[in-house]
């Protein structure tokens, strides 16, 4: 099978003179330019040359821009990464970043901020519905037309969506039109609305609206393979590169494993960190002063609620390794970029916060980020600080083309290659706005009392600051103190203090440049 799939993916890209060779060592891999030895024996390969003397060697192929497939989860923490074999296999054969933060652990303010490498208050999405978040707030203020879709469309991809868009999305708005509305810069679009229960959703496909029930084969995440493995297989052939993003829902609640995978994991238990159920919170602000310490019957439903998370990401541990295959079987694996990480983390009995996300806390903000592709050495590490404001210029930057105008990130570009850049960022922004309470809002536990309030914080390599809007103070050496549980704001020193609190105020105010100018003063 795999063979007569290299065949047949050769056989169409010679059927196609005006297209440029596919495969072939590469002169520069990340740059993915073909050097004029090896495109000619590419082209030798099509034509039958086998470079007899007499015979004059083909010409150089044109550089070739490199796929690109961006698998995005939905509140996937770090500690389930040990329970998804394929993506400790990205970890193997690329580079992880290891402090890797989100502006925002929050579905909507997050998705805002990977699209156009803006942080929250330069997208003006504070929260997943209006009046202060969602789709619509995001598309008022030109979301849509400053993110990466419509850049890498006029740089000539073909590009696709599949999954969750943004919070407020639904498939069968029409924008004033007659179909389902396909956003700008989309050549192929699969998204969903409510896809939280996997099952019983309705998918937009392209401006047709398609109903899904509760069949086993209608289980959203391996519906989403599907068209996955489908669009590479017809993009392959089509000479042109493409852009992909799967945006899961997985493993957001309510936690619905595909079938196969209900009954696994009988015993596992909800890792306990130092913070776990945390035996004293006095020092800590007050909406967690008020929590009580976690029951038995709590600490029980926790332990459940790993399991389930642990049973769903296996759908898209299946889907990467899928994918990952086929670009193997189409011999296209070279020349295509992998990019597998999550939207924001998820608390689960630290802290004695039972289940949940929004603090500044590091179980919530960090998250896993992995690359593989062309140029990218085998199981490299990167410890200096990425933000979701760095994706869209690196995916842009993968593609050759330059980040969105007025972003406030920068391109990982130079760490995929092997460099440091030496005024690289040394603080991470983290802001957060508490939501009202909706009764549609699928993390509308974080709007209730005892959930964090609003804040700005600093996260920086041997600290975390934060600001409270009510005016208490959160600070934790982690040089000292790496799990967060000893808040010592009240005895910081006051030129140490000062220096945090204007350096979030930098923040908190920059856009473009001087965001990147903030984070090097950290």
């Amino acid at each position: 099978m795999i063979k007569e799939r290299r065949t047949l993916i050769r056989k169409r890209r010679c059927g196609r003179s005006a297209a440029p060779a596919r495969t072939g060592p590469l002169r520069r891999r990340l740059a993915l330019a073909l050097t004029a030895a090896a495109a000619a024996a590419a082209l030798a390969g099509c034509s039958g040359d086998t470079g007899k003397a007499g015979r004059s060697p083909a010409p150089a192929a044109p550089a070739r821009k490199p796929n690109i497939i961006f698998v995005l989860t939905d509140d996937l923490s770090w500690n389930l990464v040990a329970h998804m074999p394929q993506v400790q296999k990205m970890q193997q054969d690329g580079t992880t970043f290891d402090n890797f933060f989100m502006a925002d652990s929050l579905c909507c303010t997050s998705r805002a901020t990977i699209f156009t490498g803006r942080y929250p208050h330069n997208t003006r999405v504070r929260t997943n519905f209006p009046p202060l978040g969602g789709y619509k707030v995001f598309e008022q203020n030109g979301g849509e037309q400053n993110s990466f879709g419509p850049a890498l469309q006029k740089g000539g991809y073909h590009t696709a969506f599949l999954g969750k868009y943004m919070n407020g999305y639904e498939p069968n708005d029409r924008q004033g039109g007659t179909k389902p509305y396909v956003p700008p810069g989309w050549n192929e679009w699969y998204a969903a609305g409510n896809g939280y229960p996997e099952y019983d959703y309705n998918l937009n496909e392209n401006g047709r609206l398609v109903s899904y029930g509760h069949k086993p084969e209608d289980y959203l995440t391996d519906v989403l393979a599907n068209k996955s493995a489908d669009f590479v297989q017809r993009a392959a052939g089509s000479g042109k590169p493409f852009f992909m993003e799967i945006a899961t829902f997985a493993p957001h609640g309510p936690l619905v494993p595909a079938p196969k995978y209900a009954g696994k994991f009988p015993h596992l238990r909800a890792p306990r960190s130092p913070s776990f159920n945390e035996k004293d919170v006095r020092d800590k602000p007050t909406w967690l002063r008020k929590h009580p310490k976690l029951g038995k019957r709590v600490i029980a439903n926790i332990d459940n609620t790993f399991r389930m998370r642990v049973r769903m990401v296996q759908s898209v541990n299946d889907m990467i390794g899928r994918i990952r295959g086929e670009l193997t079987a189409l011999g296209i694996d070279r020349e295509t970029y992998v990019v597998f990480g999550s939207d924001n983390g998820f608390h689960l009995g630290e802290h004695r916060l039972a289940a949940g996300k929004m603090t500044a806390f590091d179980t919530d903000i960090r998250v896993p980020f992995v690359f593989t592709g062309p140029g990218i050495g085998p199981g490299r590490h990167v410890p200096q600080f990425a933000q979701n404001t760095d994706l869209a210029p690196t995916l842009l930057g993968l593609a050759g083309l330059p980040a969105p105008a007025g972003a406030d990130g920068r391109s990982l570009v130079p760490f995929l290659q092997g460099r440091v850049p030496p005024d690289w960022r040394q603080a991470a922004l983290i802001e957060h706005v508490k939501p009202a309470f909706s009764a549609q809002d699928p993390d509308r536990q974080d709007s209730l009392p005892g959930a964090p309030t609003t804040y700005n914080a600093i996260r920086t390599q041997n600290a975390l600051y934060v600001e409270y809007a009510d005016g208490e103070r959160e600070y934790y050496d982690l040089t000292r103190d790496p799990n967060e549980m000893d808040n010592t704001a009240g005895r910081l020193p006051e030129p140490r203090r000062r220096y945090l609190s204007d350096l979030l105020h930098a923040y908190v105010n920059c856009a473009g440049q001087g965001c990147v100018n903030a984070g090097r003063s950290g």
